[in-house]
């Protein structure tokens, strides 16, 4: 087995930034011609400009992609975006905008790209999530009960999928240090989450560090190859130890 990609066409969106600009390099610098997904147009050799918002974006997208690269061969769903806060205090419009994005335009992108695969009898889909799905969070309750949508509906989407070839895990980041984590908690957010929060009931980190963004692209990337040809529905935690082991 070889952790090469060979030519794969791969869709990476949230691309413009973070973890989804570490997942365009590491897929890239593996043999992958990588589409970089983002409503900003990414800084990549391949952008495309797209919503996940919009089903009708997210289709036109995917048949640009197949028209001007080739058959998709691995879609990965980094996009993201975070609204804290108490619960009390969320509007309607944080909620829908969070559940939109994290979790119904997974839903999206991957219905999206789905039939090709699997009349091809492969394929391979990664979601970033996050270990908030799993671990409760004060303050973040729209990311995570998103967060935790998008993880299980991958994992039953791998279910349905298995036995046409194609593979669907999870990467589930802990804090890694990204513009959403500064806009968060600030200019020493990363000093803040990994000493932990004893009124937030949020864990220190055991590693002593937050991840990087390359952290993560590097999980997303091993289980996008054939080192893990074996290996779906699965969810593979990188969080230095936060959530131990939940």
């Amino acid at each position: 087995m070889s952790a090469s990609l060979d030519r794969r066409v791969a869709i990476v969106t949230g691309a413009a930034g973070g973890i989804g600009a570490a997942v365009v390099r590491a897929l890239e610098e593996r043999g992958a011609a990588v589409a970089a997904v983002d409503r900003r147009a990414p800084d990549a050799t391949s952008p495309y400009v797209t919503d996940v918002r919009d089903t009708r974006a997210v289709d036109d997208l995917v048949a640009a992609v197949e028209r001007e690269l080739g058959p998709v061969a691995v879609l990965v769903n980094v996009a993201g975006v975070m609204r804290a806060g108490p619960v009390v205090s969320l509007t309607d419009d944080d909620w829908a905008t969070v559940v939109d994005v994290n979790a119904t335009g997974v839903f999206r992108m991957c219905r999206a790209v789905a039939p090709g695969m699997v009349a091809r009898r492969r394929g391979c889909i990664v979601t970033v999530s996050s270990n908030a799905a799993v671990v409760a969070r004060a303050h973040l309750a729209a990311y995570a009960a998103a967060k935790a949508a998008a993880s299980h509906f991958t994992r039953c989407l791998g279910l349905e999928l298995a036995a046409h070839g194609v593979r669907c895990n999870v990467v589930s980041p802990g804090s890694t240090d990204t513009a959403m984590l500064r806009a968060a908690y600030g200019l020493d957010g990363v000093d803040t989450v990994i000493g932990g929060s004893l009124p937030l009931y949020r864990n220190p980190i055991p590693l002593r560090r937050v991840a990087q963004p390359e952290d993560i692209a590097a999980a997303v990337a091993f289980l996008a190859c054939d080192d893990a040809r074996h290996i779906t529905m699965q969810d593979l935690v990188v969080d230095g130890g936060a959530a131990l082991g939940a």
